[in-house]
């Protein structure tokens, strides 16, 4: 594995807060990576933790202790650690521009969106509209690209099964994502994001996507989004440092459009099935439902090495100019 992937890896294994010493100790004694040549090899892990930070990668944060210090951990443990401040001293994040030179898909885009969503312990399943019943151009302004589901995390069978008790619909949050390629023009963002509010109305929340927004829309988006509240997303190469430019705000479920979106489309009646036999499940076959869905789900990259490598098979900029 790669140096980096050797630190998320100690971090996912220690499972709590730790310090850069900790961290490459651990890497040593498991020989995730050998640092042949490093004259410093711990101040080199120092200095990658902190490049975790500054470049906005979600999936670790750190608090700064007493003396000037820092600890950090793996953001997917952040409730099992009891953590849920930060300390908000991270560096502004870096701005990605973009190769106008683009030979990617739209949909190539789409692993990277799932690999984002996952780390946030969303699971997510792309919806092609090309495979629904009754096709016609219309029903690009019905589905959504992909959609998502959480579930809320509690800590205790006993509060999971009281809260079950009371009203199941509070134990998730379900979400739908239209997705863009580049976002350039005012009416550019005014198609998509119409687009997006038609196809999320079924969801709690929906969300608008792109590779690239001009910094121009930058107050259109504010007025779009404070208006319809649609949220929306930033995506980058590195799906961990993606951004969300504006949250979007909660709705309760539509049922009526669930039940259409389930009639028209195999996928999104196979992912309401999957989603509801794991909140209906009795505690032995939680773990098995848990896997099926995760499998009928959409795939997402196990590490930084895959990303890197599908991005340059794919044409998808990877480096600042």
């Amino acid at each position: 594995m790669t140096i980096k992937e050797a630190i998320l890896q100690s971090l996912d294994e220690i499972n709590s807060l730790t310090n850069y010493m900790e961290i490459y100790n651990h890497i040593v004694k498991n020989n995730y990576y050998e640092f042949a040549t490093a004259k410093t090899p711990a101040s080199t892990i120092s200095a990658l933790l902190g490049d975790f930070i500054r470049n906005g990668d979600a999936r670790v944060k750190r608090l700064k202790q007493t003396g000037g210090t820092y600890s950090y951990y793996l953001t997917k443990h952040e409730q099992n650690i009891g953590v849920d401040v930060l300390s908000g001293d991270a560096m502004p994040e870096t701005q990605i521009k973009i190769n106008k030179q683009k030979t990617y898909d739209e949909r190539d885009l789409h692993k990277l969106l799932s690999s984002y969503l996952k780390n946030t312990d969303t699971y997510s399943k792309t919806i092609f509209h090309e495979q629904s019943n009754g096709k016609d151009n219309n029903q690009i302004w019905t589905h959504p690209d992909m959609v998502g589901i959480k579930f809320l995390n509690l800590q205790t069978k006993a509060s999971q099964n009281f809260l079950k008790s009371i009203n199941r619909v509070d134990t998730f949050k379900m979400s739908s994502y239209e997705l863009k390629r580049e976002i350039n023009s005012d009416s550019e963002l005014k198609k998509a994001f119409f687009q997006a509010v038609s196809n999320s109305s079924w969801a709690n929340y929906g969300y608008l996507v792109a590779f690239e927004f001009s910094d121009s829309l930058n107050e259109e988006m504010t007025r779009l989004n404070q208006s319809f509240g649609i949220g929306i997303i930033e995506l980058n190469a590195n799906p961990y440092q993606s951004k969300v430019l504006f949250p979007a705000t909660y709705r309760d479920l539509d049922f009526k459009t669930i039940d259409k979106l389930c009639k028209m489309n195999d996928k999104f009646n196979k992912f309401i099935e999957q989603t509801e036999k794991l909140m209906t499940a009795s505690e032995k076959y939680v773990s098995g439902a848990e896997k099926e869905l995760d499998e009928f789900c959409d795939e997402y990259f196990i590490n930084d090495t895959d990303i890197e490598k599908y991005c340059v098979e794919k044409y998808i900029p990877l480096e600042t100019e």
